[in-house]
């Protein structure tokens, strides 16, 4: 299914829910892109959901640093005021549920897509784990549990499984990063009544074009992306290689945004979260998912581009 672009109408309504004071300060701090986010239907419900996200895994570990903390607020202020919505973490990830929780008590978005996971060996502990989450984030749901790298998923998943039967969760998911565990991954899809799946893909990594990706639009499985910059070293590699001609057809105006619009493009793809401390970085990704995305020649053409410079 295409992505569908929402109103700006509905960006400026989340700005106006804010306090009168943060609404003008997140105005100036992030302007809202040029053009309106795109979005893609979750395909459990319909639900719309921007196609770039937020990530927390190290950029908001920062334990009680002062510093640490106002950075990763001013991003996710950043965030919300262009229009993001899902903001992704774990018990695995530090102090990270505790900064977003933190920043979203000052910043308390209109629309807030809260993801999180259960990580935990003793599976009896991990309702227990999900209620301290909650906590941290200062949430009274989650909108999304996953299962974090599989960790005692034959336990943890029923479980999740009844919280949102009850009522106390909407969305159930499993992890994995860094291609790991894929078998694994695709004998759970296919068998279980999941509602997400988050896997690493980005222009060098696209193993899970094989088989994961395209049994996620059989099984209707929306699909979250980790790692779209492989933890930064694409984008390394990449700095002072000029842009090639098709960037500019995009609207791409650094190579970030051309690696984030390669990954949105999938019709699979339900959502990317990069993670950054960068307030610039924020609005760039934000920019990615927003305008023109690739067709699958324009696509095969930036892998080559990329395997060639990087």
């Amino acid at each position: 299914m295409r992505p569908r672009s929402p109103s700006r109408r509905r960006l400026l309504e989340s700005l106006l829910a804010l306090p009168a004071g943060l609404a003008l300060s997140a105005l100036h701090a992030a302007p809202l892109p040029l053009l309106p986010l795109l979005t893609r239907p979750i395909p459990a419900s319909g639900e719309q959901l921007p196609l770039v996200g937020l990530g927390s895994w190290i950029t908001f570990n920062v334990g009680r640093d002062p510093k640490g903390r106002a950075e990763s607020g001013a991003v996710m202020r950043a965030f919300f005021a262009g229009g993001g919505r899902m903001i992704d973490s774990s018990p695995m990830y530090g102090s990270a549920q505790e900064v977003i929780g933190e920043a979203l008590q000052a910043i308390k978005p209109a629309r807030l897509f809260a993801a999180d996971k259960v990580w935990i060996g003793d599976a009896e502990d991990g309702p227990a784990q999900v209620e301290i989450s909650r906590r941290r984030w200062g949430v009274p749901r989650f909108d999304l549990l996953q299962v974090h790298n599989l960790l005692a998923w034959e336990a943890h998943l029923p479980a999740l499984l009844a919280m949102k039967r009850a009522g106390r969760l909407r969305y159930v998911g499993i992890t994995t990063s860094e291609g790991r565990r894929h078998a694994e991954i695709e004998k759970i899809m296919a068998s279980q009544p999941i509602d997400f799946v988050q896997v690493s893909y980005n222009v060098l990594d696209r193993e899970v074009e094989r088989r994961i990706l395209p049994l996620a639009r059989e099984r209707r499985i929306g699909v979250i992306v980790n790692r779209p910059f492989r933890q930064g070293d694409l984008t390394r590699a990449l700095a002072g290689k000029p842009l090639p001609g098709w960037a500019a057809e995009l609207g791409c105006t650094s190579w970030a945004q051309a690696l984030l619009k390669f990954i949105l493009a999938h019709p699979a793809v339900s959502c990317a979260i990069p993670a950054t401390t960068s307030v610039a970085h924020v609005r760039e990704n934000l920019l990615a998912g927003a305008g023109r995305l690739p067709d699958e020649a324009l696509r095969r053409r930036i892998v080559q581009d990329v395997e060639r410079l990087a």
